[in-house]
């Protein structure tokens, strides 16, 4: 069995990136079945024998990342002849037509899923941090009125995830906060952020507070609130999915 591995940076929210790539497929001039799909973090497919291999399967892997998401791509290959004459196949055919396919597919991938990232609304969100603390904040209108959720909102068209979560955070709160790291990715049900169930993303950053004192402008209540407290408030879909990482991020500072 011979292997190639790949990683590409994508600058895209989990969902677009999954979404993306399935909609180009593989760059291999034959299909390929689907033999597992997790939207949006894995899908694996595999063909039989072709062209000079008697099998070949190839696995995505997709990580939310500060940067965008973190595509891992392995293929896998088998040429079925023994020994030697195996391996020279591989080296003088084989290895040199799977790294022309990807690197030729995987650029295009990348171009094609930051484009399609610009029409999607993104959410984001701060997770602001003072000692054993995190900052939490309760929607006071709309059908979410009474629910807990991390203070952030919409990217603005063109505007960096970052910026946006600093802008934010200074409109519902009058502050101004520092990321300091990304702590994760929760695909939304389009009802927030509009468009389709899934096509948009809540990504959640640790903050810190660099000046002033939060002021709830927009929401009913803001609260101090410690590890042990999370899981006793009433958080809306979207956040809930993140308290684990929020937990853990309390426990280590």
């Amino acid at each position: 069995m011979y292997r190639l591995r790949f990683t590409t940076v994508v600058a895209a929210p989990l969902t677009v990136a999954f979404d993306v790539a399935r909609a180009l497929g593989r760059p291999w001039p034959f299909p390929l079945e689907e033999v597992e799909s997790v939207r949006p973090v894995r899908d694996l497919y595999a063909a039989g024998p072709g062209r000079g291999w008697r099998s070949l399967t190839h696995e995505r892997r997709f990580t939310a990342t500060g940067a965008g998401t973190v595509v891992d791509e392995q293929v896998d290959w088998d040429t079925g002849l023994p020994g030697a004459l195996g391996g020279l196949v591989d080296q003088t055919v084989l290895r040199r037509r799977v790294l022309r396919a990807m690197r030729r597919h995987l650029d295009g991938y990348a171009a094609a899923a930051a484009l399609r990232a610009l029409d999607v609304v993104q959410v984001v969100g701060a997770a602001v941090v003072r000692g054993d603390r995190v900052l939490v904040a309760q929607r006071g209108s709309g059908p979410l009125a009474g629910l807990w959720e991390f203070p952030g909102g919409k990217v603005e068209p063109g505007e960096d995830d970052v910026a946006a979560l600093v802008r934010e955070c200074a409109e519902e709160m009058g502050v101004l906060v520092a990321p300091q790291a990304f702590l994760g990715e929760v695909p939304l049900d389009g009802r927030v952020a509009g468009g389709a169930p899934g096509a948009s993303t809540l990504r959640v950053w640790w903050a810190r507070l660099a000046s002033g004192e939060p002021v709830a402008h927009e929401h009913r209540e803001l609260r101090w609130v410690g590890a042990g407290d999370l899981d006793g408030l009433d958080w809306i879909a979207a956040d809930r999915p993140l308290l684990p990482a929020v937990r853990d991020l309390l426990g280590r500072l």
